[in-house]
């Protein structure tokens, strides 16, 4: 069989969830979620073509060969891939519908002025248009409607470890939002000042969470992923609490625990 997208061996991550339909992965930080300008055979794509190749080209590139969404090349975290067309159907549904809840963890310059909210702020994209130019996003009243909500989980001093949600699906949405209140994402060289853009070695972003119906089985479906090692030696570096899974605070023997936890 003829595979529309080459296999790499090589590009490994983890797996949360598999059955015949649908699989949830955990993307590594600093991969590129599908081929494109610079990477034709570096990202998670090649990697799930050397796993499900024969899956995966049957659904083709019309059902985005099993993708769902995906996670900036920083940002880590799941990832749920189709891998038959009814699960895709169902899932695309689902997404287009709203009815997957996504949940990030973030450390961020500051602390929120409520433990809990809603940022309902317009974003609109910008740039792109040239070869090689980044597309990026602003706050901007000719956006298009956004909303993240987000709660705080720990915080120390001038620094605070949140749960945003998307309630929308725009780029680079909660990273804007957050800096749109005065509490960019450690590590974010674009929407960060330089001095908290230093303070980490990448984005602060994590996907640790995806809440889904089954497209098949119709089950109930709660994906969680741990934070992942350098993050939570980031944390240990600011004094905050690692979360545990239900996002309560863990205790030091954990957070030890944690950091030995593959990304």
């Amino acid at each position: 069989m003829h595979l529309s997208i080459e296999p790499n061996e090589h590009i490994t991550f983890g797996i949360r969830y598999q059955d015949e339909n649908v699989v949830v992965i955990e993307k590594p930080t600093r991969r590129v979620t599908d081929p494109g300008l610079g990477h034709d055979r570096d990202t998670i794509l090649n990697g799930l073509f050397h796993h499900f190749p024969h899956q995966l080209q049957q659904l083709g590139k019309t059902r985005d060969f099993g993708l769902l969404h995906r996670l900036d090349r920083e940002t880590s975290g799941l990832l749920v891939v189709a891998l038959s067309k009814d699960a895709y159907d169902g899932l695309r549904a689902q997404f287009e519908d709203r009815k997957i809840a996504k949940y990030y963890w973030a450390v961020c310059r500051g602390v929120p002025n409520t433990p809990t909210g809603i940022i309902n702020r317009p974003i609109l994209e910008q740039g792109g248009q040239q070869r090689g130019s980044k597309l990026t996003a602003v706050i901007s009243s000719q956006g298009q409607p956004a909303a993240t909500a987000f709660r705080v989980l720990t915080s120390a001093s001038d620094v605070s470890m949140i749960e945003a949600r998307p309630i929308t699906g725009r780029l680079h949405q909660i990273r804007v939002h957050m800096s749109s209140i005065k509490c960019p994402i450690l590590g974010d060289t674009f929407y960060a000042p330089k001095p908290v853009a230093a303070t980490a070695p990448r984005v602060a972003l994590h996907a640790h969470r995806l809440v889904f119906t089954h497209p098949v089985t119709q089950e109930p479906m709660d994906v969680r992923s741990r934070f992942p090692r350098d993050l939570v030696k980031l944390l240990n570096r600011l004094g905050l609490q690692r979360p545990d899974l239900d996002g309560s605070a863990a205790s030091s023997a954990q957070q030890d625990t944690a950091a030995d936890d593959p990304c």
